[in-house]
């Protein structure tokens, strides 16, 4: 299934590449979300070959909200509009499927607008890691080396028990689809398939461009957490939201909120003081698939933002997220 928003230039690829998933029964949904481009016009030229839904403009949760309504098939990937799945998806899928997976996930190249690979492979996982580990390390961390959208593919069993997704997450449409995935059944990884993940100027990933981005990510964060518990049946009273503070991917987004949005805590009791005193120093300690030296450095790095004078911040989130 695939979501687009004034991506002409690129969802054409996108469909294509669905086209030619080397298997029998492949169902094609794209919903196009009230663009203003020529994306309609590049679209119609597959309207023979695909389900082509054209709504108004609302948001991509909303257009999986209908398109995943429009989906009969038992396995299914929400691919994003400028990304590019292998052919050989559907087969690899097929060999590791069994009734227990809510997830397989894969291993994504970075592609230029050109379509040409740059930079490594990720997530960088140091090891595959298995069901047991993905689960034990988001129960305990909130956290998971999971790749973005276009990387997943969901059993329809699993996405039946969380769609259509709600309000609550925003209107992203996969940080609720990676969150639960792990709380509900296995999640395989498959590490030698590889999906392309484009990376141009219109992509929404670069937190340095606005500092109100870091505060938006720990809120995304806590609501996707808060999402998973309450798909497990979890009222929302009694949902722990201590593995928030376990998490070294959130830590470090904690810590860059705190020094340039200090009076805009989204966690309980956050803060500066919290942040140096506790979780920084006891960050190496918790689970996860990060080498002891990537822990220690992701330590570091937070107590030398939270330590350093303001005119030192800015360089340091520059050095930790600076585009490639």
């Amino acid at each position: 299934m695939i979501t687009n928003y004034n991506y002409a230039r690129f969802v054409g690829a996108a469909v294509e590449s669905a086209l030619a998933l080397r298997w029998e029964d492949v169902e094609i949904v794209v919903v196009d979300d009230g663009s203003t481009d020529d994306s309609v016009q590049v679209l119609q030229k597959y309207a023979d070959r695909v389900n082509l839904i054209l709504t108004e403009n609302s948001g991509q949760r909303e257009a999986a909200n209908r398109g995943f309504a429009a989906t009969s098939g038992d396995v299914v990937v929400f691919l994003d509009a400028d990304d590019l799945l292998p052919p050989e998806l559907a087969e690899r899928l097929a060999a590791v499927w069994t009734p227990s997976v809510s997830k397989v996930q894969l291993r994504m190249q970075r592609i230029d607008e050109a379509g040409v690979p740059f930079g490594r492979l990720f997530p960088d996982w140091r090891s595959v890691p298995t069901s047991e580990d993905v689960r034990r390390w988001m129960v305990r961390t909130s956290a998971q080396p999971t790749p973005p959208g276009s990387g997943n593919a969901y059993a329809r069993w699993f996405l039946e028990r969380i769609f259509p997704l709600d309000a609550s997450l925003g209107r992203a449409a996969d940080s609720g689809c990676l969150a639960a995935a792990p709380l509900h059944g296995e999640v395989v990884t498959l590490p030698d398939v590889v999906v392309g993940y484009r990376q141009h100027d219109a992509n929404d990933s670069d937190l340095l461009a606005d500092d109100s981005r870091f505060e938006r990510e720990v809120a995304a964060a806590r609501a996707r957490w808060r999402f998973a518990q309450r798909s497990v049946g979890i009222p929302e009273d009694r949902i722990d939201e201590r593995p928030l503070y376990r998490s070294r991917e959130l830590l470090q987004l904690r810590a860059a909120t705190a020094r340039l949005s200090p009076d805009r805590a989204v966690l309980a009791r956050d803060g500066r003081r919290r942040l140096l005193v506790v979780d920084a120093l006891r960050s190496p300690a918790h689970p996860g698939p990060e080498s002891w030296r990537t822990r220690l450095l992701i330590m570091s790095w937070c107590l030398a933002v939270l330590t350093v004078p303001r005119g030192l911040v800015r360089p340091l989130l520059a050095l930790r997220w600076r585009r490639s």
